[in-house]
């Protein structure tokens, strides 16, 4: 065999090794109380049919942060992110949690904004972001997506941590449970709206949502954070519409998927949406208009045909 075949074969070998689908598609998600979970077990029975002979599986994680760890190290093929989060890994942010740039992410799609959720018992007297100090207040996993939210929000309203009585880091479900067993005074939830920690809470008990006011939003200086709404009546008890803070999620990859895989796994989710918003409300807001815009990480290749194949990028 000479070298010019040789070179021929190989090649030819590695084309069809990075043109075969994945053998397994470990979809990366959060607590199991939030809205990632839910979407995230829908996610993977979509692509369950999509792609018959990948075994499609689903992890519950701290979210964000450790998710964009986790495909960074190859440890799963899609998972859930804030937008922000998602921005601090690829520049690689020591004070969010990432040490070195996470280069090896990709961007799947935008999919819907999580909302800040600043949930008090009513009876704590806690009515503005100001009522908070001097209390229990829970943030979030540490440096979860969620728990970076929270450090830039207090800040840009002139608090710290230190401020509160107490700093709880914890999931949703747990710093729910403790604000029912009275432990706790209030919980910062990043989460799509109708999120299942707080419609729990508010058949509890009493709940007051704790506006953000558009000046904070400013003040946080980053464009992932952008002025929003919790419309009247999402939660037991909230008759009125709350100011806050909506910031995007994203579906993130990594380069090491194979294109094929990811596009299969872009068409089905768009395919599919409908079987998404019956998994959880929040999908309403998954537009495939906007899945492609302004991507904290480049466009994995797998996604870009889609988009293209859609006539969205031309």
């Amino acid at each position: 065999m000479n070298k010019r075949t040789l070179l021929g074969l190989c090649a030819g070998a590695l084309l069809s090794v990075s043109a075969h689908a994945a053998d397994f598609i470990n979809v990366l998600t959060g607590g199991t109380s939030g809205v990632y979970y839910p979407l995230g077990v829908s996610l993977s029975q979509i692509y369950g049919k999509a792609l018959p002979n990948a075994k499609a599986s689903v992890q519950a994680t701290k979210a964000s942060s450790e998710n964009l760890n986790l495909l960074q190290a190859g440890r799963g093929e899609v998972g859930f992110s804030l937008g922000d989060a998602f921005s601090d890994a690829w520049k690689g942010d020591e004070e969010a949690g990432f040490k070195t740039p996470l280069k090896k992410l990709r961007t799947l799609a935008a999919i819907y904004p999580n909302h800040i959720q600043i949930v008090a018992a009513a009876d704590s007297g806690i009515k503005t972001l100001a009522d908070l100090k001097g209390k229990r207040v829970a943030v979030g996993a540490p440096k979860s997506g969620t728990e970076l939210n929270a450090r830039n929000i207090f800040k840009a309203a002139g608090m710290s941590y230190k401020d509160f009585a107490k700093t709880e880091y914890l999931p949703f479900g747990e710093s729910v449970e403790l604000i029912k067993n009275r432990q706790l005074d209030a919980t910062l939830i990043s989460a799509g709206l109708g999120v299942a920690a707080v419609r729990d809470l508010a058949t509890a008990v009493k709940i007051v949502i704790v506006p953000v006011p558009a000046d904070v939003v400013a003040k946080v200086g980053d464009p992932a954070y952008q002025s929003g709404a919790i419309p009247a009546n999402t939660y037991n008890g909230q008759t009125e519409e709350v100011a806050t803070v909506a910031i995007q999620n994203f579906l993130v990859t990594h380069e090491g998927v194979p294109a094929d895989t990811v596009y299969a796994m872009t068409k089905s989710m768009f395919d599919n949406l409908d079987q998404m918003v019956a998994a959880h409300a929040a999908a309403k807001a998954i537009k495939k208009e906007n899945a492609f815009k302004a991507p904290p990480a480049p466009l994995h290749p797998g996604a870009e045909k889609y988009y293209r194949e859609a006539g969205l990028i031309k």
